[in-house]
């Protein structure tokens, strides 16, 4: 393929297994292409599903009936390109080409394309793009219109990258946030900015950092980090001096947990395992349950969620919640505390989590925290934080976060 025309194939077909066939991003390997190819390609997929029904609404007006998927694919990649600025005779040459080589169901329709592309607006403008049904109506009921609408602008632009710091380590130079994260934009490659090697930083949302600091850990104290992958809790308690059991169900997960434990030099005793049927040796000083959950809260980072669920697994997730928080704090010692998460808009998962746990055990007490940086309208009657994406919009929002932090009668 000429130049410029391999990322962009391989971001029609990451689209095409997404969109065709329920893919997460995060299955894509990247196969043999160069790591270039292979970022923009993912950065160009996440993209398009960013905006993928206003680049649909604009084509429909110049197409009499839908074409296969992974032309659809190349003309939505080819809008959004266009939209996002990127000069028309590249992204048009590019499309076709694609086309031409896509076999006997697109070959012949190089010509469509070209005609439809050239055909659009100068200069094409996309407006926001609407969650899905099954996603924004129960949110707008929960939040109401404009809360959502502010959402969405959120989860429209491509997010910053915030970072965890340790102390005493080098650093990028960013944007210090209030809570005490790093804010970065177009960082580049990783494994090159300052304190990496060092192992003096790792990669976190200001808002999934937010747990762990929640639980205040002290240095000594024996912390179990439950649903532990991908590892920045586990590195947060570690960095405070906790004697940190990370357990989790995933293997290749864990295998990343290992990875960013070796780079920092920090230690845990990892445990892969099912929580339902694992049991520890002694009880914890305290608890992090990152619960499993609907991750509704992350689309800003993860714009492939809203087309790959679809809200059914709500019901089982709900009460594998409820299950290992009652698991959880028959693990905990009298007197220590608990701090449920998750990374969900939906108050099933969040507030009405919480209010059946506090049936369920009356003598809990919910604890609020000094923390730095938070805004007092994130805490909820209930002693809660909720987190939304639209929070700190300005600067490029936070991931939607519930926790609670419990405390158990001594």
């Amino acid at each position: 393929m000429a130049e410029g025309v391999v990322a962009r194939a391989t971001a029609v077909a990451i689209l095409d297994g997404v969109l065709g066939e329920g893919r997460m991003l995060s299955d894509f390997s990247g196969g043999d292409l160069a790591p270039a190819d292979r970022a923009r390609a993912l950065r160009l997929a996440e993209t398009v599903l960013r905006q993928l029904e206003p680049a649909d609404k604009l084509l429909d007006r110049h197409l009499r009936k839908s074409p296969p998927l992974t032309v659809r694919n190349s003309l939505r990649l080819a809008v959004v390109e266009r939209a996002g600025g990127a000069p028309a005779h590249g992204v048009v040459n590019a499309a076709v080409e694609i086309t031409r080589q896509g076999g006997k169901r697109s070959a012949h329709l190089a010509g469509l394309v070209n005609a439809v592309l050239r055909a659009l607006p100068d200069p094409v403008s996309l407006p926001v793009q609407k969650l899905p049904r099954w996603l924004r109506q129960p949110l707008v009921h929960t939040y109401g219109r404009d809360t959502v609408a502010a959402i969405e602008a959120v989860q429209a632009q491509e997010p910053p990258l915030d970072l965890t710091l340790r102390e005493g380590f080098p650093h990028p130079e960013g944007e210090p946030l209030p809570t005490g994260s790093l804010r970065l934009r177009g960082p580049g490659q990783l494994s090159t900015l300052p304190g990496y090697a060092e192992g003096g930083w790792w990669v976190q949302d200001a808002a999934a950092a937010l747990p762990a600091r929640l639980l205040e850990p002290q240095s000594g104290e024996r912390i179990l980090d439950f649903c532990a992958a991908p590892g920045g809790k586990t590195l947060q308690l570690a960095a405070a001096g906790a004697q940190v059991t990370a357990l989790d169900i995933s293997a290749p997960r864990m295998a990343r947990v290992e990875a960013n434990l070796a780079r920092t030099g920090l230690t845990a005793t990892l445990v892969t395992a099912d929580a339902l049927h694992w049991q520890p040796d002694a009880q914890f000083d305290a608890i992090l349950l990152d619960a499993p959950c609907s991750a509704t809260g992350t689309i800003r980072r993860h714009p492939d969620l809203p087309f790959v669920k679809d809200g059914s697994e709500l019901p089982s997730l709900t009460a594998l919640q409820s299950t290992l928080i009652d698991r959880a704090l028959g693990w905990l010692k009298p007197g220590g505390r608990l701090v449920f998460s998750t990374c969900s808009l939906f108050p099933e998962e969040g507030e009405a989590q919480l209010a059946a746990a506090l049936d369920r055990h009356p003598t809990l007490t919910v604890e609020r925290a000094n923390l730095r940086g938070l805004a007092p309208e994130w805490w909820t009657d209930a002693g809660a934080l909720r987190l939304r994406p639209d929070f700190w919009a300005d600067k490029g929002g936070m991931d939607g976060f519930f926790l609670a932090r419990l405390r158990k009668p001594g």
